[in-house]
């Protein structure tokens, strides 16, 4: 069957739906299946219960012609995938020689004795095509043929659950097996913007967004940002990429620019963190209203230690005084939650740690605290560098819970370094 065009995904498992493991699987899979031009209609999760699988995979296969499903491939009586998908295509299942060979091996390498139960994983559906599985004991397996009832040849992709398992597999063998099968391509890029909410963002670009259909766009409201997604098909990655570019181009030419970061990346602090590499610059962070945020996202970023330095969290006045030397007088005067502070809060931690900058943050997160001068959601920040301070004032909004507020504070200080000359 070529020119695969929809999708549905079916997630099997009681801890799924008693909350106790986030379904993680879903999500990677839609994003491997819209980089092959394959949309996701619908989201399924089930039970290990053999009448809900069997009724939401015949729902599923009448009305997408290719399902996907994660989990159920265990060596345990509950786990029934296998087995269901295998009568709804009316096919027998059968001990696959190969498969046991491979699990067999798998736990002698570990020097761990292989019980009975795990024969079940190498039982599959006659004409299964079975993908190894180099991660685990349960191998990936798809199905091709039709279904009674349904008109046109349906295909069922089965994966094991764990994501560790899950996401090779898919990448290595199973995203071949459907990119022959696809008639185009679908490539997405992220337009990364602090600054300006979903809905002005929206309000600038509701014509454009409303009249292009290919490639087409859309935002995503994220912690404290907003992510454009711009989603382009063609035959081709590099004319689908090249629609994408021209696209972001048009949008940078509009009102929204001023508040874009960057094109594609995973977070604020990833930015920041390499754009201090690019100019060979190192940063120290003072805290209070944060608790240590800030130093927390950037140590994120794995290989950070070339340019965040250290942190400090001043949480008292005193630390401050000592930690930082923050003046005392100006403490008295001005108190914690000021302009000055934080200016000498960033310098502080510049110069103890002997890096090119320094970044403050100063505030009431809530949700008490506030005063009428300063009311919950008053936060200063600072940067530092050799040619001085730089401060800012935010008011968030008091409605916002203390860990949102935090967030918020942490995301403009970080975004700081962005303004680095």
């Amino acid at each position: 069957m070529d020119n695969i065009k929809t999708a549905e995904i079916l997630s099997v498992g009681y801890e799924l739906l008693l909350g106790d493991i986030v379904n993680t699987d879903a999500a990677f899979l839609c994003r491997r299946l819209a980089s092959l031009g394959i949309s996701v209609s619908r989201q399924h999760t089930v039970g290990d219960d053999s009448a809900d699988l069997v009724d939401a995979l015949h729902s599923a296969l009448r009305r997408a012609p290719l399902v996907i499903m994660s989990g159920g491939l265990g060596p345990t009586f509950d786990d029934l995938t296998k087995e269901t998908v295998a009568a709804a295509f009316c096919r027998k299942m059968y001990l696959d020689e190969p498969s046991l060979e491979k699990i067999t091996r798998y736990f002698a390498a570990r020097g761990t004795e292989m019980t009975q139960n795990n024969v079940k994983q190498a039982m599959m559906p006659e004409g299964a095509v079975i993908f190894e599985n180099d991660y685990g004991t349960a191998p990936a397996l798809a199905i091709e043929g039709n279904i009674d009832g349904v008109e046109g040849e349906r295909i069922v992709i089965m994966l094991p659950g764990p994501p560790r398992e899950l996401e090779p597999i898919f990448n290595e063998r199973v995203m071949p097996y459907l990119a022959a099968k696809t008639g185009e391509i679908m490539v997405s890029s992220n337009i990364n913007i602090l600054g300006m909410g979903e809905s002005a963002v929206e309000e600038i670009l509701r014509e454009l967004m409303q009249s292009s259909k290919n490639p087409t766009i859309a935002p995503y409201c994220g912690h404290g940002e907003v992510r454009l997604r711009v989603t382009a098909r063609a035959e081709n990655e590099s004319k689908a990429r090249g629609l994408c570019d021209e696209m972001i181009a048009k949008i940078k030419q509009t009102a929204v620019a001023p508040y874009i970061y960057d094109i594609d990346s995973p977070s604020i602090e990833d930015t920041a963190v390499r754009r201090l590499r690019e100019r060979g610059m190192t940063v120290g962070c003072a805290e209070s209203c944060t608790g240590g945020l800030v130093a927390k996202r950037l140590t994120d970023i794995a290989g950070c230690s070339d340019v965040f330095m250290g942190g400090c969290v001043t949480y008292s006045n005193e630390s401050k005084i000592k930690l930082l030397g923050v003046d005392p007088d100006t403490l008295a005067k001005y108190g914690a939650v000021s302009e000055p502070v934080a200016a000498q809060m960033a310098r502080g931690v510049r110069e103890r740690l002997g890096t090119d900058v320094g970044i403050s943050t100063t505030g009431i997160a809530g949700p008490g605290g506030g005063t009428p001068e300063k009311p919950v959601g008053t936060v200063w920040i600072a940067i530092s560098t050799t040619e001085g301070e730089k401060t800012r004032l935010l008011r968030l909004s008091s409605m916002r819970e203390r860990s949102y507020l935090r967030t918020l504070a942490a995301n403009e200080a970080i975004a700081q370094i962005f303004n680095i000359k």
